[in-house]
């Protein structure tokens, strides 16, 4: 193995647009490789250095997804349970229907949310926090907003589409993290540390940090073109409210602390110590892809090109749609700020790519690294 080209491409990106920027790879639970650059504070031309916290944002959603499987592995829920069963408030929805005059109408959904439309995009919500419903609930909570609240609040939105017939990257994992509250009795975050993060031995995880932690969350930075540089720009926009765990976006992490998650489901399920946090089948079917013939055309990112939509992550289903090196059944997700996962059974590769820039440039970046990656271990 050679890692030479990917330290050049880490070294490339932070000459380029993006501030800092860290990967660490494991291959058979071993690392082989751990590489940064870059500065963690551009205006006190800080190096980036151990330790530091950045904002997670959509590479919560994979944990998400795994305290969800969780509870079905119990038999606590099922994928195909109406989300109404928990969720009362989600019993009677609206969907917005466009006629052909261009008139708008509120229409009665005639198809019932399911557990297994969180997981796959597929329960008709938007992406939009902006939404009256919730803004109503972060004015009359005076911004503090619970995981439980979030999701009453969003139900009041109607559906953009009847349930089951499109995918939409939306805050189905959000409403997710609400449900594990509602089944497993416990606030989300607690769950998450009870059933996840303490079992692999994980410190820096959580939806809220210490004295200590806090000192080590980094800045946050976005690129202005008009500008040409990055600008601070700290904050983390979709926590809505001081209490919301936002199971979509709202865990803050290491690249050691989340590279012990990631490799577990490397693990099919159970970390190198011998904690189980899935089991093989679930991680199977984890990683399936869940797109059928009314879905697909929606997930249409053309970085996730010979790519499917599992539960809740991205996974590889073709290398001449891709044009990737890597195996089929490579799967993951990433987040807003730029950091990305790469977690690879069959290879039993596992990567932990981080940054912290919003408009991350991730059509750009992930695809590249990805590659070089793959090139460096042949």
């Amino acid at each position: 193995m050679d890692f030479k080209p990917l330290a050049s491409f880490i070294d490339r990106i932070t000459s380029w647009r993006v501030p800092w920027a860290e990967v660490l790879v494991l291959h058979r639970n071993e690392p082989v490789f751990r590489y940064r650059n870059g500065y963690a504070n551009l205006e006190e031309k800080t190096p980036i250095g151990d330790g530091a916290i950045f904002n997670l944002y959509s590479m919560t959603k994979i944990m998400t997804c795994v305290a969800g499987l969780q509870l079905v592995e119990r038999g606590d829920m099922l994928l195909s349970d109406p989300l109404s069963e928990y969720l009362p408030e989600y019993a009677d929805m609206k969907v917005k229907k466009t006629m052909a005059n261009g008139e708008v109408r509120l229409e009665q959904a005639t198809r019932a949310i399911t557990v297994r439309d969180l997981f796959t995009m597929t329960a008709g919500f938007s992406y939009d926090v902006g939404c009256p419903s919730i803004q109503e609930i972060v004015q009359s909570s005076n911004g503090t907003v619970s995981t439980r609240e979030f999701a009453k609040a969003l139900a009041k939105e109607p559906l953009l589409f009847e349930p089951g017939t499109h995918w939409n990257y939306s805050m189905c994992h959000d409403v997710l993290g609400a449900l594990v509250e509602v089944v497993s009795g416990k606030k989300f975050g607690t769950y998450l540390r009870d059933a996840i993060t303490e079992p692999l031995g994980m410190k820096d995880t959580a939806f809220d940090l210490n004295e200590e932690q806090q000192l080590r969350l980094i800045p946050q930075y976005a690129y202005n073109d008009e500008l040409g540089q990055a600008v601070r720009m700290d904050g983390n926009g979709f926590r809505v409210g001081t209490e919301l765990e936002s199971g979509g976006a709202g865990l803050m992490s290491t690249v050691s602390d989340y590279a012990r998650f990631l490799n577990a489901l490397t693990g099919r399920g159970t970390s190198p110590e011998g904690v189980r946090i899935l089991s093989q089948a679930s991680v199977e079917l984890m990683r399936t892809d869940h797109l059928n013939e009314m879905t697909r055309g929606d997930y249409s990112w053309d970085h996730m090109d010979g790519y499917g939509y599992g539960l809740g992550v991205r996974t590889h289903i073709s290398k001449a749609g891709s044009g990737s090196l890597s195996a089929i059944g490579e799967f993951g997700w990433s987040g807003a700020a730029g950091c990305m996962a790469i977690i690879d059974p069959d290879s039993e590769l596992t990567v932990m790519y981080a940054q912290h820039l919003l408009n991350s440039q991730e059509p750009y970046v992930q695809r590249r690294l990805r590659n070089v990656v793959y090139s460096c271990l042949s």
